[in-house]
């Protein structure tokens, strides 16, 4: 391998030696690159420098905006051939791949079941742990998955339909796994 300069030279030695001389200094992370501690104090400082000018949601990185703008244009690169879908990334496309292989990545640790999906060990997890972090706002009662609570706002309100990702805002507590 070649470098035409010193220092991409020295980055890709630390890939190996595994070497991590800048050091976080809020924090005990290090890092091998000066590009990654700058990301890294972004998560401390709030600093979200790549804004969309469509929506303003803000990035740390200006390539997660770039994937991010995807969802506006409806670019979709990333293309599944045996049933002709497409996505706007990577990770949905390899969602939707084990929809075909039937793949579950997702063991769980207290039982012999597995999930194709993060989201759904988490959901099952609750079933072992007990845990009801989706609280109802105007009442006392809790419940282990965000549908459950909109089921249960309903008698509130007669309303059918509800922005999930608001009621979970107002009702998740913080979940620990």
């Amino acid at each position: 391998m070649a470098f035409s300069q010193r220092t991409t030279l020295i980055s890709h030695h630390r890939t190996h030696s595994r070497e991590k001389p800048y050091q976080c200094c809020q924090c005990d992370q290090a890092f091998s690159l000066t590009i990654s501690i700058i990301y890294h104090m972004r998560t401390h400082t709030g600093e979200k420098p790549y804004q969309c000018r469509q929506c303003e949601k803000a990035f740390l990185q200006n390539s997660d905006l770039i994937k991010h703008m995807r969802i506006h244009t409806r670019e979709k690169t990333c293309q599944y051939n045996l049933c002709d879908k497409a996505f706007s990334m990577n990770c949905y496309l390899i969602k939707h791949l084990r929809t075909h292989t039937g793949e579950k990545t997702y063991q769980c640790r207290q039982c012999d079941k597995a999930f194709s999906l993060k989201t759904y060990l988490i959901s099952h997890h609750r079933t072992h742990t007990r845990q009801k972090p989706y609280q109802c706002y105007q009442c006392d009662q809790a419940f282990s998955q965000n549908n459950s609570l909109i089921k249960h706002m309903r008698t509130y309100t007669g309303r059918n339909h509800f922005n999930a990702a608001y009621v979970s805002r107002l009702s998740q507590r913080t979940v620990i796994l």
